[in-house]
This record gives C-alpha cells, structure tokens and sequence, in this order.
C-alpha cells in the first residue's frame, strides 16, 4: 500500500513538473514570438524609408535633364557639368599627371605596397587596417589605375568553373562594414587560387570603411585576377556616392587628393563587370532580371557607357526629343548640346537592361511590374524566374541588393537566392550577414555570422528595444519633414475639428502623405496618443520632435522643405561644385533653388529663401557653404518615449 501511494504522489509530481514546463515553454515561445515581430516591423520601417530614399535619389534623374533644359548659364559657365552629367566618359588619363605631384613623407607609417601586387601585400594591407591605419592617396590612386587597366580587359560577365573540391564563395552587400569582411575572411580564408570569391556588388557607402574595403578588393583582384570577381552595384556609382556617405568619407580621409581618387574612381565603377556566370548553371548579378532582360544584350553593351543610374541616356544634339525613361515620367530634352553624340551614351534599352540588373527585386506575385518601392527596375515574380533561367539553360540566380534578416533568403521554389553580407545594416543586432559556398552538383551552403560589440552581453529585449527605438526615431523624422503636409491631411478628415480622428482615418492620412506602406495600426501607440473610446489626437505626434531652425525668422513651410529635400540639394550643389570647395556663389545657389523648386513643384515664395540665403553667407561674400547650409537644418528629440514606454509594437 505504502509504495503504491507513493509512486502515485510521485507521478503527480511529475506531472504538474511536466505541466508547469510546458506553461514556461509556452510563454517564453510566445514571449520570444512577439519580440521577433517587433523587430521584425522595425526592420520593414528601416526598410520602407531606405526604399523612399532611393525613389527620390532616382527621381533626381529627371531634374537634372529639367535643370540642363533651364538652367540658361550652364553651358556657358559650367561646360563640364553637362559634359560630366550626359557627356562621353572622361578621357583616358596619363598616370603620371596625378601622381608625379605627390609626395609620400618619410613620416608615413601606413602600409607601402609594391607593384606588381602579390598575395604578402593583401596580407599587408589587412594587418594595417585592423591598425586603423590609412593608406596613403599615392597608393590608392596606383591601384585606381592597375584597376581599371586590368578591368578594361574583362567581360561583361565574367564566367568561371568550379569542382567538388574548389568550391567558390558568394559574398552579398558589404556597404563600407570592414569588420564584416574582416570575419568572412577569418572564417572562410583569404582568396586565392584554391579559395575563389565574387563579391556582388555595393562595396561602399553607408558603413564608415568603404575605402579600405574597396582597397582590400581591389588589391586581391589584381592578384587573383581569375579567381576574385567583383560585380557591380547600384552604389557603385558616383551620384549614389554623394548622397549614402563614400564621397564625403574620400574627402574627409584624403583632404589634399580627394579630388583626385574622385576622378578615377568614378572611371574604374563603370569598368566593373555587371555578372559573373557559375559554371554555365548560376548567375550572379546585383539586383534582378525581367521579364524583358536580354542576356545576350548585355554581353555586348559597352558598359563603361554607364556613367550613373541615375543619367538615363538622352539626345546630345537636335532640337527636341520626348522619352519615357525606366522611371515612368516623361521627360523633355531641348537643344541640349555637348561635345559627345548619342552615340557616346548607352541606347534607352541598353540603359533600361542595366537597371534591371542593378535594381530589381523578387516578389511572390507572378508577372513583371514596376518597382514601386525602389522607383528603380522591376519586380519579378517565379514565372518570370523560370521563364529567364529556362531561355539561358541557368538553373539559380544569386542576387543581393536586399537586407534580410538571417543574412540570406530563398525563394521562387529554390531557383532565387539573395545573399547579404552587411550584419547590423540598419542598427546594431538589426540582422545577420552571411555569404555562400558552392560548387558544381552540390546545395549551396550558408554560413551566417554578426558582428557583436555593445550587444553581444545584452539580452534580447534590449537589443530589440534598442533596434524599435532607432526605427521610430526615424519615423518620426520622417513624419516631421511632412508636418504640414500631415496636418492638412488629417484636417481634411476632421471636419468637427475636434483635433481627433479615428484609427482608420489618422491611418489612411499617414500613408497617404507619407507612402511608406507600413502597419500603421500596430505602430499608432508609438507615434500618437489614443483617449479611450480609440480616437487619435493627432497633433500628439509632433510633441516631442522639432526641426531647428538656423534662422528664427524663417516661416516653418521653408523649413520643411529643406529638410525633406536637402539630400537631393546636397547632391544637386555638389555636382555644381566641380572644384569640391564646398562653396557656390549666392546667383548659383538661387538659380538652381528656382529649377529645384519648380521642378518639384514646391510653393513657396522665392524671397523666404532669398531671405534665409543672405542670412546663411555670414561672412557676406557672395558665396555660400552649402553643406554647413544644410546641415543647419536638423531634427531635435525633446525626449526619447520609446526609452520610457512599457508599450510595444505586437
């Protein structure tokens, strides 16, 4: 009797213990399930806004054909900015004219490269970045130049083979995060003729290294030339280059020859190859494809055609031509003349082709469509897929150009795979980086990694919050910038003007304006105060954020308005400013506000911003500092809710 009473009590026990666990795993399953959600809408609003901003970085496209159509100084005074914009690629340089003038002081302590290259130099010259250290302009511009020579003879694909025991290693965006290309190579090895890599495109910009990173790239390509194969990016393109960080990181490191490696760089981007083709069976491009693309076309473009994805090709000469560009506007050239011919330029559907290729991305959706989102190349679905690989005798297509959250995605039943090799793209721990292994028969292998520093101790609620915190910071600038524009929006709907909407209509106002297609619903408790019948107190939205004023006299309609655009003027004052002295003169700099304003359509009156640029030429040259101009607008958080707040977003 005893023992059986026990081994009952004993089960009981047991059971409740089982119970009891199976409760914790529920919760904690549940817990880490609404985490990930969270994050998981921070990344689509860190992604919603980098999509808008390229849209309008490809918007700019037109204004520059508007700008060279009105701007009735321009061929006068700045022959070489349309030249630059629309013109033949810039003449071959002689190396000595760049390097004879400069001088590498005894003082110099950074690495010091021999020519011709060998694999002691890339091992050199990784030591010495771990160390910080930077490369001096001399050596920077000789491999500029070995660069671009060696490139010049390549393909537009460039097509290689493997084995099953020389597998080959796919690396995705690295966007300038030296120490995610630091761990690929501690992981996976240095290249070599036994270890050959491509690296996919968008080497630079955004991250803080893309220099050194370029640097390392191109060093191990002129040693390996057979065995590193770098594709092209739509960041490997100066214009992009102006505005996501790389030219002012040049400018910033080289102060004296800045200008130089600028030249050159810009060449060497349009000699890149645009794909790399695996063992006749996978391809390896940028973006994507449509459902128009041509591959046979593009083995036979003249790349180096392609100055920018941002100039789509226009008559050089005629009175008037009228074309639809990949952009879906119409645009108008008008007695546009330069020294170069139509015939120096890439045709509308080569330049169309190569868009695709750089900006396109897979959707579930069957067909072909624009890319909305981006406002650049198309949207292909599996069908368009099949269709493309079936026509080439391809089995998968490698692309990259998107941040995934593990670092790599597979879709379209297997036969499209993108690979992202940037960790902490948006925020730390807001993703992993990973990079592919494959060889001919084989599955590709992923291998996944993140850089942690900060977070690495941190358990996953901070770091989450941290990631939401960012993502709303940046939101609510981003609603800022439009305050008027919202504010009319959401007065339209309140027609008692009780200063309250309900949750549909304050969610409708916001996409409506804003165009960033994201849960608005689920967001509101981030963004906005709710009473407790759910109504929304919209104005609520604009407490606890402000955009400075660098002048107190200024309407805040100006304001807004040059914080919304001031990447496009940033970039539009740069291209102006051919000598990189950071100075235009004030008849400059109000002649392209007109364009500017005109163009956009932007209504306000020409004497706030006349008034507002006599009160930024402090020292009253006639000249302004148009980057210190528009650094002078800037958001300021009164305080950081997010910090305080127990509410989340799931």
């Amino acid at each position: 009797m005893g023992c059986g009473t026990s081994s009952a009590t004993k089960d009981k026990k047991s059971e409740k213990a089982l119970k009891a666990a199976l409760v914790i795993q529920n919760w904690y399953r549940g817990y880490r399930a609404r985490l990930k959600t969270r994050q998981r809408y921070a990344l689509t609003i860190f992604q919603s806004i980098e999509y808008a901003d390229e849209q309008g970085q490809l918007q700019l496209s037109n204004f520059f054909s508007f700008m060279l159509e009105n701007y009735t100084h321009v061929q006068e005074k700045e022959p070489g900015l349309v030249t630059r914009l629309f013109g033949s690629s810039i003449q071959d340089k002689d190396r000595q004219d760049y390097l004879e003038l400069i001088e590498i002081p005894d003082s110099y302590c950074g690495p010091r490269l021999q020519f011709p290259l060998t694999f002691t130099d890339i091992d050199l010259l990784i030591e010495a970045f771990k160390q910080q250290q930077i490369l001096h302009a001399y050596y920077v511009l000789e491999v500029l130049f070995e660069t671009k020579k060696v490139l010049q003879q390549m393909p537009n694909f460039t097509h290689t083979n493997t084995s099953p025991s020389k597998e080959i290693t796919i690396c995705g965006d690295l966007h300038g995060k030296l120490d995610d290309l630091f761990l690929i190579f501690y992981k996976n090895g240095l290249p070599s003729v036994t270890n050959p890599y491509v690296f996919n495109g968008d080497f630079v910009d955004r991250g803080k290294n893309s220099m050194e990173i370029l640097m390392i790239l191109f060093v191990s390509f002129l040693v390996y030339p057979n065995d590193l194969h770098l594709n092209r990016g739509n960041h490997e393109d100066f214009m992009m280059n102006m505005r996501y960080g790389f030219t002012k990181e040049i400018l910033h490191k080289y102060k004296l020859h800045g200008k130089k490696i600028l030249q050159i760089l810009e060449e060497v981007y349009t000699w890149l190859p645009i794909g790399t083709i695996i063992d006749n069976e996978v391809l390896v491009i940028h973006g994507g494809i449509s459902e128009s693309t041509d591959l046979n076309l593009l083995h036979r473009i003249e790349r180096n055609k392609m100055r920018s994805v941002l100039m789509p090709p226009i008559p050089m000469d005629g009175d008037r031509a009228e074309k639809k560009n990949k952009l879906g506007t119409t645009t108008v050239a008008q007695g546009i003349r330069t020294s170069g011919s139509f015939s120096e330029q890439l045709t509308k559907q080569e330049w169309e082709q190569v868009i695709d290729i750089l900006w396109s991305d897979p959707r579930g959706k069957r067909g072909c469509y624009p890319n909305t989102n981006r406002g650049g190349g198309c949207y292909f679905g599996p069908d368009i897929t099949s269709k493309i690989l079936n026509k080439y005798q391809l089995k998968i297509l490698v692309r990259s150009h998107e941040c995934k959250p593990e670092g790599y995605e597979i879709c379209h039943d297997g036969k499209v795979i993108t690979v992202f090799s940037a960790s902490n793209y948006y925020e730390e721990g807001s993703n992993r980086g990973a990079y592919i292994r494959m060889s001919s028969g084989t599955t590709p292998r992923f291998f996944q990694y993140q850089i942690t520093k900060a977070t690495c101790l941190r358990p996953l609620y901070q770091r989450v919050n941290a990631i939401e915190s960012s993502a709303i910071r940046m939101l609510k600038e981003r609603m800022i910038s439009r305050k008027t524009d919202l504010i009319r929006a959401f007065q339209l709907q309140d027609r008692n003007k009780s200063g309250k909407l309900s949750m549909g209509q304050w969610a409708f106002s916001m996409e409506n304006v804003l165009g960033l297609n994201l849960p608005w619903r689920s967001l509101s408790s981030h963004l906005v105060t709710t009473d407790k019948d759910g109504n929304i107190d919209y104005m609520s939205g604009f407490q606890d954020v402000h955009i400075q004023k660098p002048v107190k006299e200024v309407q805040s309609t100006l304001i807004e308005t040059v914080y919304r655009y001031r990447s496009d003027l940033q970039i539009i004052f740069n291209i102006i400013d051919s000598d990189h002295s950071g100075l235009i003169s004030m008849e400059e700099f109000r002649s392209m506000w007109k364009l500017f304003k005109s163009h956009y359509s932007v209504h306000i009156d020409d004497s706030q911003f006349d008034e507002l640029a006599e009160r930024m030429d402090l020292n009253k040259d006639g000249s302004i500092d148009f980057n210190e101009f528009l650094k002078a607008f800037y958001v300021v958080h009164k305080f950081d809710q997010l910090t305080k707040s127990d509410t989340k977003l799931a």
